[in-house]
């Protein structure tokens, strides 16, 4: 079994060179722009591992949902996670699709966990080639009070934490003002087949989706970045095959809402009823490509 650092260390070495040393997050360097100057390194591992008949399905709707973005709409995709790779593998695609593709890409701002940032910097090399907003995760905070004994070290850490989302915030609400499309994982977390409490929403995205006009699902079958059940990111390990990205027609917010509103009225927590109601979707995108591909 190959992983990235077994079998790229050079290219890894390399790569960065062209990321900036410090890596810690503060609200002031919440919103990281993309640095074009290491897709390449990355473009050569993806090249090396993805199937050629890896694609895009309903390019089109990211296309008109791009178009909403343009003419001042907020928009939002939310995507399945399964690796690390996910965005990266969607970026590369996206360039390849079409003239139209670098412009597709180079408008996603994707957010992201400041673990992605702090834990390993190889991994902050990677993550440094797309435009992200970092947050503090809701799920870090009880990794916060476990990491943490001193309380004013804690103190320092949650306040430190609140900086972070309050700036991340103004960060998004500038971004999705400006033609970009944000970009979620509406799981906040890597899916892991061990534990499927990793495929559930959190309840958080039922706010983003609130405050967005249109989005879009898109669901991944394939990865050819398999998580290391030792749970470190830089282990994570390669695998050669087709990965299939499939994009929902545009959804419109408050329409979406209203549809499930019926549904909700049953629920005692409506915002994750909310977040349930999208990932069932997700999933059944995922099962019918699942489905259609084995066929």
């Amino acid at each position: 079994m190959e992983t990235i650092k077994s079998r790229y260390g050079h290219l890894i070495g390399e790569l960065m060179t062209h990321v900036p040393k410090e890596a810690q997050v503060s609200e002031l360097n919440v919103y990281q722009e993309g640095a074009r100057s290491i897709l390449p390194f990355i473009d050569t591992i993806i090249d090396d591992y993805l199937d050629d008949c890896s694609s895009i399905e309903g390019l089109e709707h990211l296309e008109s949902l791009h178009a909403d973005a343009s003419r001042g709409e907020s928009c939002l995709l939310l995507m399945e996670h399964y690796s690390n790779f996910d965005l990266p593998v969607f970026h590369y695609l996206l360039r390849k699709a079409s003239t139209d593709g670098d412009a597709l890409a180079s408008n996603i701002v994707a957010i992201a966990g400041i673990k992605l940032n702090e834990e390993n910097p190889a991994v902050h090399a990677f993550a440094r080639a797309y435009t992200r907003i970092v947050i503090y995760p809701s799920r870090s905070m009880q990794i916060i009070k476990e990491k943490f004994k001193d309380p004013k070290e804690l103190y320092h850490e949650m306040k430190r934490s609140l900086s972070i989302n309050h700036a991340a915030m103004k960060a998004l609400a500038n971004a999705k003002q400006n033609g970009k499309m944000i970009l979620v994982f509406p799981a906040g977390t890597r899916y892991r087949p061990w534990d499927p409490s990793s495929k559930q929403g959190v309840r958080e995205i039922a706010s983003y989706i609130k405050s967005f006009s249109k989005f879009c699902l898109v669901s991944i079958n394939g990865n050819i970045l398999r998580l290391n059940t030792s749970g470190d990111m830089g282990e994570d390990i390669l695998h050669h095959d087709r990965i299939i990205y499939s994009v929902s027609p545009v959804h419109d917010s408050k329409e979406f809402l209203e549809s499930v509103k019926y549904d909700l009225h049953f629920r005692d927590d409506k915002k994750q009823a909310v977040v349930d109601t999208i990932m069932d979707l997700l999933e059944a995108m995922h099962q019918e490509t699942e489905n259609r591909c084995n066929g």
